[in-house]
């Protein structure tokens, strides 16, 4: 039964500002973020946890590994969206449907590539690593038989990285450029915090279900199966709302394309971003942010390796450590981010992660303890996603509707994904000529911190001042 749009207004009024008309949109973008999130953190601690059964040494290369498939499946993606015969909601209900299906197929082969005899040993190389603890000097020795698990083993598991890593991309940026072309940069500062909470109430969904059913094991993948095509139901319902563009850009983008090559779809994305100083700033923003979120990735695994031999402790640690920073995070989007976007302004929102990230490096290396870890770790997301992650996605409200659809999902996808493979590459080699010291190689991320703090600055003013002459133009 379809709930009223009184009722809906009168429980999402609040926590936020919204118009009536806007009710079902927030409802309907919330849910299938929600949901899409769900399926997410689900699987996530059996993805990473699989990771490590393969070494902590293989980790970069996996990374550059996503940054492969990242290359041949954005092509595919922007060419969904682009299609002429298919509409916008259509095609996002096409992806989320698609990543629903591939997880029952990797629910298949996980059974059948799983031998009861199968184990990894990790160990300490120093005796007096503690659980919780690491010193500056102690490295993880790893004793991984790649021929012992079998070839279809490990390439399960690396398929399965790499696909729950595209759908972290492909979908939530999908589902963001749907949101986005359906709000402007006013209705954005209001609702993409609300918004945004339904994904962190996705993580912690997803998180606890993970936690609490860890003996599941692969049977996940068939509940974040049923999570997925919920997602795509609900998104199939967010709708355009035209009262802030003309009809003429909407039939100028139909006809362009129509008469353009579909399958020029992603080189258009790629034009479009080469020839706006604005979406080059904020590729660079992206491609810095995700190298810096690639260190500290690489430093929690690590640690969690060293110090949790078993694989059913590892998914519930992973799950545990996603499910307590959902809490903060979803309590600071449901009172905050609205509140702060509109007062302060998308600038402090896009510096907030880069200077506490940059501060975070060094207590880390002053620090250089579990806790401490997981203590700065937790504030660091929950700032990304409170702040930092709607102000980015108020970028693409001051860009034209081609740009929403072509130039972001190149940029979400394909730039984020070069960014992690280059803090792969990076790490790999830092890891091994320090001799596994992380603390120490945290340091060397401060100038890729300092760099994004100034990106971030020049960006939300630049986009200030796009949103300005937008809403002037739109008066006259």
């Amino acid at each position: 039964m379809m709930i009223s749009r009184q009722r809906l207004h009168s429980v999402i009024s609040i926590f936020v500002t919204v118009h009536p008309h806007e009710t079902y949109n927030v409802f309907y973008a919330t849910s299938s973020f929600f949901f899409a999130l769900s399926a997410y953190f689900v699987v996530l601690p059996l993805r990473d946890e699989g990771a490590i059964s393969l070494g902590i040494r293989n980790l970069p290369g996996l990374f550059i590994g996503s940054l492969v498939l990242t290359l041949i499946a954005a092509p595919v993606t922007t060419l969904i969206f682009s299609s002429p015969h298919i509409s916008k909601p259509k095609a996002l209900v096409l992806i989320h449907r698609f990543f629903s299906a591939s997880f029952v197929l990797f629910f298949i082969l996980w059974i059948l590539s799983s031998p009861a005899n199968s184990r990894v040993t990790i160990e300490p190389t120093t005796t007096h690593n503690k659980p919780g603890f690491f010193s500056t000097s102690s490295t993880v020795k790893e004793e991984v038989n790649v021929e012992e698990h079998g070839w279809f083993y490990v390439s399960v598991r690396v398929a399965f990285f790499l696909w729950v890593a595209l759908l972290n991309l492909i979908s939530i940026s999908s589902t963001w450029a749907r949101v986005i072309d359906a709000m402007d940069n006013e209705s954005g500062s209001r609702l993409f915090g609300f918004i945004g909470a339904g994904s962190t109430l996705g993580q912690l969904f997803g998180s606890l279900f993970a936690t609490t059913m860890t003996c599941l094991g692969p049977c996940l993948l068939l509940v974040a199966s049923l999570l997925m095509e919920l997602a795509a139901r609900f998104s199939e319902k967010i709708s355009k709302d035209v009262s802030h563009n003309s009809e003429e850009s909407s039939s100028t983008l139909r006809r362009t394309g129509s008469t353009k090559s579909r399958y020029w779809a992603l080189l258009e994305g790629i034009r479009l971003i080469c020839s706006s100083t604005y979406l080059l700033n904020v590729s660079l923003f992206l491609w810095l942010s995700a190298m810096t979120t690639s260190f500290f990735y690489f430093q929690k695994v690590t640690i969690i390796a060293s110090t949790v031999t078993s694989p059913t402790e590892r998914r519930h640690s992973f799950a545990q450590i996603n499910s307590f920073v959902a809490v903060f995070i979803l309590t600071g989007q449901l009172t905050l981010t609205g509140r702060i976007l509109t007062v302060a302004g998308v600038t402090i929102a896009l510096c907030s992660t880069p200077l506490f990230s940059f501060l975070n490096l060094i207590a880390i290396a002053i620090w250089p303890t579990y806790w401490s870890v997981a203590l700065l770790e937790t504030f660091r997301k929950v700032i990304t996603y409170v702040l930092t992650r709607p102000g980015r996605e108020l970028l693409f409200t001051v860009v034209s509707q081609d740009e929403k659809y072509k130039a972001k999902v190149c940029i979400d996808v394909l730039v984020q994904r070069v960014g992690d493979a280059i803090a792969a590459g990076m790490y790999r080699l830092l890891y091994s000529s320090l001799n596994g010291k992380t603390t120490t190689i945290s340091l060397y991320a401060l100038p890729v911190c300092f760099l994004w703090i100034l990106t971030g600055f020049q960006l939300g003013r630049r986009q200030t001042q796009l949103a300005k002459s937008q809403n002037l133009s739109i008066r006259f």
